[in-house]
């Protein structure tokens, strides 16, 4: 049998060097448990990190893509499939705008370069001069690391090894409310905001912030792009976060959990920017494959019919609880919403917290240096959550102590 060590060495020896070589090799997974090759047992509280929303080999996943595999597996963009349709339908329904129009792709990153193609698009109509070509972003932001989306993620670090990139972009700090509305004006073809940030800690927008993007926009004519590829679809307990705080964007984007763990990603246009993209200004050859959006509707289906977003909501507001009521010196509280948490540290030792959680069978993340990252898949139990809850302590210490 194949152990890490041999698997590590393999990969180091043909993978490219942007990835540094794996701690863990995994080789299956049921419900929220991952099983390495050397056979150890490990509770997945990242989730790919918040992509298997229904955690691993789960059988409606399973019996729907084996089904859909079994008939047709890809057509490309040139033809119209049952899946697909049924999928963008279902997602219009959920944001409730009878007028939206669905782009598939297939990750985050891409749903952001076709959100991107339609504020240019919206740009270039409303000033045919080219006097609305901004866009404005949120520092910390992240979007992607196609050219396009790093252009408009807020870091400086994964910024400057590629410049010049698109633009102009300019850059506000998140949750400054008077930043946000000096920035946007008559030159603003979009605002890009994540309603919290991931890649950043998982930092939640202040109460408002949404809505007051929403309103300066409108101001100004410029397109609100929320991009939901970690929040949306169960994460935070509601299908979109944005719809949930009230505040309907012009353009969602969505990725991650949205088919459960098969390449799929999607930009959402509600309304009038539904219509911006012309035939021919756009595509994907297995955007919106027939796989993909196979178990996408199974997911949706799923946490419908096991009411998962109630679930999501009382089990983050516990897991939420217990944290809070932990009293740790290297524990300086959490925030998040539903099933998407942030342990935030009073040192910036994360990365020997994650490798703590490890030695125990608990797989996290090390967001940033004094932010652990808790994702887990929506079907986590409370049984299963209380074992982190329990665990924490004792891998607090072990973090201090290495």
């Amino acid at each position: 049998m194949t152990t890490t060590a041999e698997l590590q060495k393999r990969w180091a020896a043909v993978m490219m060097t942007n990835y540094g070589t794996p701690t863990v090799a995994l080789a299956r997974g049921e419900g929220a448990k991952v099983w390495d090759v050397d056979g150890t047992e490990y509770l997945d509280l990242f989730a790919g990190i918040a992509v298997s929303s229904l955690g691993h080999a789960h059988p409606a996943i399973v019996e729907a893509v084996s089904r859909q595999v079994a008939t047709l597996t890809h057509t490309s963009n040139l033809f119209a499939h049952e899946p697909g349709i049924g999928l963008a339908e279902r997602l219009v329904a959920l944001i409730g705008v009878v007028d939206s129009r669905v782009f598939f792709c297939q990750d985050g990153a891409t749903a952001n370069e076709a959100a991107y193609k339609i504020a240019r698009r919206h740009g270039w109509e409303s000033d045919p001069s080219g006097g609305r070509l901004e866009i404005v972003a949120a520092e910390s932001g992240f979007h992607g690391r196609t050219m396009g989306a790093l252009s408009i993620t807020g870091s400086l670090a994964k910024r400057d090894p590629f410049l010049p990139l698109p633009g102009p972009v300019s850059f506000v700090p998140y949750g400054d409310f008077d930043a946000l509305r000096a920035a946007v004006t008559e030159r603003t073809a979009a605002v890009f905001l994540e309603p919290t940030l991931g890649e950043s800690g998982v930092i939640p927008a202040p109460a408002g912030y949404l809505a007051a993007a929403r309103a300066a926009c409108d101001e100004a004519g410029a397109l609100l792009i929320i991009d939901e590829v970690q929040s949306g679809i169960g994460r935070t307990g509601e299908w979109f976060a944005s719809l949930g705080q009230g505040v309907t964007p012009d353009v969602i984007t969505l990725a991650k959990g949205l088919a459960g763990g098969l390449p799929l990603g999607a930009c959402i246009g509600i309304g009038p920017a539904g219509q911006l993209l012309r035939p021919g200004d756009h595509g994907s050859t297995f955007g919106g494959n027939l796989i993909s959006c196979t178990a996408a509707l199974a997911v949706l289906d799923t946490i419908e019919q096991d009411h998962l977003l109630e679930h999501v909501r009382t089990l983050g507001q516990h897991w939420a609880d217990s944290f809070e009521s932990l009293n740790h010196s290297l524990l300086a509280g959490q925030r998040g919403s539903g099933l998407w948490r942030g342990l935030l540290l009073t040192e910036p030792v994360a990365g020997k917290v994650e490798k703590a959680a490890r030695e125990v069978g608990f797989l996290v993340n090390a967001v940033a240096p004094d932010v652990v990252r808790l994702a887990p898949p929506l079907i986590l139990t409370i049984t299963e959550a209380d074992m982190f809850s329990a665990a924490l302590p004792a891998i607090l210490d072990a973090a201090v102590s290495g």
